[in-house]
């Protein structure tokens, strides 16, 4: 990052509301920012590519396009643009859109005084990552093909699950919701995501790369995954089959 000002462009139909935002992030101690308010995400849109935002942070329900839409078409022209979903929407009900489409972050606007302090804390941190990933700090969706989607609560239990994402492991997805995470990976590959992948997740990074998964037949077979963490706590989990073949567990 730079000395200068961040530059951030706040998002939402509700004219109160983003003014709020661009508040809260103007007014953060230590955050040294400029906001940008639109109303219409499609003259957002339009201040995107023509303007050098550092971030992008928008709300999700939308009469002219869905913050993901907007993203989506944004993409295009500023692939490594951070861009925060701040929306009252439940993650686990756009988890598959967020992540086709490379949100970088998602933050929950029912908490209150603590929504903001997440929100700017979060936008920090994902502008610091694509200063210093040169465009990392979201998910690729151009080059990650995702086959399934799911979230996990609190409590290690899923709490959605898409269909891709049940077929993938052999289960009905409604088998799935309720049970612990713990189920679709053998025992090494437990630990290993105890010790490698959560820890960095839970402290606001986002983790890629290759893990190995356990089907309802008892094979295994090598998976690529991508895990973030929402601002109340929940994974977001997306895996897509690595290869071709899977291993019987047995062999």
């Amino acid at each position: 990052m730079t000395d200068d000002p961040l530059r951030v462009l706040c998002v939402d139909d509700e004219p109160g509301l983003a003014g709020l935002v661009a508040a809260h992030l103007e007014r953060a101690d230590g955050f040294d920012c400029e906001t940008t308010v639109e109303t219409d995400p499609n003259a957002a849109l339009d201040r995107i590519r023509s303007e050098p935002f550092d971030c992008v942070v928008t709300d999700y329900d939308m009469p002219a396009r869905t913050g993901v839409e907007l993203l989506s078409s944004a993409r295009e022209t500023r692939p490594e643009l951070p861009f925060l979903l701040f929306s009252a929407t439940e993650p686990d009900e756009i988890a598959a859109e967020m992540v086709r489409v490379g949100v970088t972050d998602y933050v929950n606007k029912g908490g209150g005084t603590e929504a903001y302090t997440t929100l700017i804390r979060r936008v920090e941190h994902a502008v610091d990552a694509e200063a210093s990933a040169s465009g990392d700090a979201g998910f690729d969706a151009e080059n990650v093909s995702v086959d399934g989607v799911c979230t996990v609560g609190p409590d290690g239990t899923f709490e959605y699950v898409c269909a891709e994402y049940g077929e993938l492991y052999g289960y009905d997805p409604d088998d799935l919701v309720g049970e612990r995470w713990q189920r679709l990976h053998p025992d090494e590959e437990i630990e290993h995501i105890r010790t490698d992948v959560l820890p960095a997740v839970m402290e606001g990074d986002r983790w890629t790369g290759r893990s190995t998964g356990l089907r309802a037949d008892g094979s295994t077979f090598p998976e690529s995954k991508m895990v973030s963490t929402t601002s109340d706590g929940r994974l977001l989990i997306s895996v897509s089959e690595y290869g071709e073949s899977a291993v019987r567990a047995d062999d």
